[in-house]
Parts: structure tokens; C-alpha cells; sequence
């Protein structure tokens, strides 16, 4: 004779998590913008991408199941906004120019050598783990020299080491070929680490 299932034995459903568009600006408003603003670097630009957010998600609201959290929906959203913004920067630039590439842009390497020149070798930055102090002026040096970068290698370096982005996923959001992307991820270091030789050590 089969048994009656226990009642107490079935495991009750997982609850999803739900919306609540009245508490985003409360609750998610202030991390979205320093996401946004960490990204892109103007805080109008950050405040303009985090109503647009507010703005989609409630014209998406339907489409929440409930799978993630509210915030990490509403950061994904804002993640395609700011991937939009990269794009239309990288269209910017003229058809002849891939890379974005400054006009005097220097040379810091020795073909002879294979290695960089001289007056360029690489030194010791000196960051201790241990002093936040040191390392929030690191930061934002960093954050400057990162500025001055033409935009397209900003947005490609920023998608690669800030959010982890697949190559292929950057290559297919801003319409550039894989060998394009590591021309422009080398060279936005080598300016990075030249600009902050000058800046900080």
C-alpha cells in the first residue's frame, strides 16, 4: 500500500524576488550613478543614463521575472545604456581613423631592441595595499590619465577591465574587428602606464 506523501517533506517554492518602482530612487538611485559615473566620466552624462534607466525598466516592468535582484536587473539596464553611449562615441570617429589614435602619439618602443626605449622604461608605481590614502590619490590619477584617453580606447578598456566584458561581446557592441580591439587595448596601456610615470612617481 503506498504511503501518503508528508506534507512538511515538500520543499516550499523559492520566492522570487519583485519590483517596487516607487523606492528605485531611495534605494538604487545613488549606486547607479557612481556605476555610471565611474564609466563615463561626467556627471551630467551619469544622471542623464541613470533616469534613462528608471525610465526603461519601468516601461519594461512586465518583462521582471524575478530571477535576479532589482538592482542587478536595473544595473544590467544601465550597462546597455552606457554600451550605447560608447557606441555612438566610437561612431564618431572618421572612417580612416580605427583606432581613435591621437595625432602625436609617441613612440615608446625600440624595434631594434623589441623593448621599450630608454626613456620610457616602465618603473616601479610603488602602490602600498596597505594605505588607502596612497592608494585613493593612485586612483585618482589613474582616473585622470584614463581621461585623457581618445574615447573609443577609454570605452574599450573600461568594458575590459572595469566590467570583464567578453572580446567578442566589446568587438560586436561597438562594431570593431578582434584585431582592432588588443591594437587598442595595447595602446591605451602604454599611454596609461606612460601618463601615470609622469603623474605619480
Amino acid at each position: 500500500m503506498r504511503s501518503e506523501p508528508n506534507i512538511d517533506s515538500i520543499a516550499e517554492p523559492v520566492a522570487k524576488h519583485h519590483i517596487a518602482p516607487e523606492n528605485w530612487v531611495d534605494l538604487h538611485a545613488d549606486y547607479l550613478f557612481s556605476f555610471a559615473f565611474s564609466r563615463v566620466d561626467n556627471e551630467e552624462l551619469a544622471r542623464d543614463l541613470v533616469q534613462d534607466t528608471f525610465l526603461s525598466a519601468l516601461e519594461k516592468k512586465t518583462n521582471f521575472r524575478g530571477d535576479s535582484t532589482e538592482r542587478t536587473w536595473l544595473t544590467a539596464i544601465l550597462k546597455y545604456k552606457i554600451i550605447d553611449t560608447y557606441r555612438r562615441k566610437a561612431n564618431g570617429f572618421k572612417a580612416k581613423d580605427k583606432f581613435g589614435t591621437p595625432v602625436n602619439e609617441p613612440d615608446f618602443f625600440d624595434p631594434d631592441l623589441n623593448n621599450w626605449k630608454k626613456e620610457h622604461w616602465p618603473a616601479l608605481f610603488g602602490v602600498e595595499e596597505n594605505d588607502p590614502l596612497h592608494n585613493k590619490e593612485f586612483m585618482s590619477i589613474l582616473q585622470r590619465c584614463m581621461s585623457k584617453l581618445p574615447p573609443l580606447w577609454m570605452s574599450v578598456f573600461k568594458l575590459k577591465h572595469l566590467d570583464d566584458e567578453h572580446t567578442d561581446s566589446i568587438c560586436k557592441d561597438l562594431r570593431i574587428t578582434t584585431s582592432n580591439f588588443w591594437v587598442i587595448v595595447h595602446r591605451a596601456k602604454v599611454n596609461l602606464r606612460s601618463c601615470l610615470q609622469k603623474n605619480w612617481i
